[in-house]
């Protein structure tokens, strides 16, 4: 046989024909027993390798999903906080809006009060003096008509 031929063999089929031939059989039979042990052994180390990577990827995942669940838990506190906060809210603010409001319209009513004294004022004084006669000469006649 070929070397071409013996280097495609995999190490099951070597041992299989070592085990067949009786020739080559004990250097088959070798070759595929170490060949054999040689992909378990890169087998066995490639799948610790996946399974300490699994494990440091679950490790991983674990604490993620333990930050989330505390995220998650200060968020539904928050939520479940949102409805007393917002009366304590409205009650804060309707203590502080009847008093604004009572002094504004407080403040309104003194304002109307003070302009209406004055425009009365200004219009009895008005009343009281003869007011000068305008250099205009009247638009209507002043005289009736009989």
């Amino acid at each position: 046989m070929s070397a071409k031929a013996e280097s495609q063999l995999t190490p099951r089929q070597r041992l299989s024909r070592g085990l067949t031939y009786s020739a080559l059989g004990p250097v088959d039979v070798t070759r595929g027993v170490i060949g054999l042990g040689a992909h378990s052994v890169q087998s066995t180390a490639s799948e610790l390798r996946r399974r300490y990577r699994q494990g440091q990827l679950s490790r991983e995942i674990a604490a993620a999903q333990e930050s989330i669940a505390q995220e998650l838990a200060a968020a539904q506190e928050v939520v479940s906080s949102l409805p007393q906060a917002l009366q304590d809210a409205r009650k804060s603010r309707r203590r502080r809006g009847k008093r604004p409001l009572l002094v504004a319209g407080a403040v309104a009513v003194v304002v109307l009060a003070g302009g209406a004294a004055a425009f009365s004022i200004v219009r009895r004084s008005t009343r009281r003096d003869n007011p000068e006669p305008s250099p205009r000469p009247p638009s209507v006649d002043v005289q009736p008509r009989p």
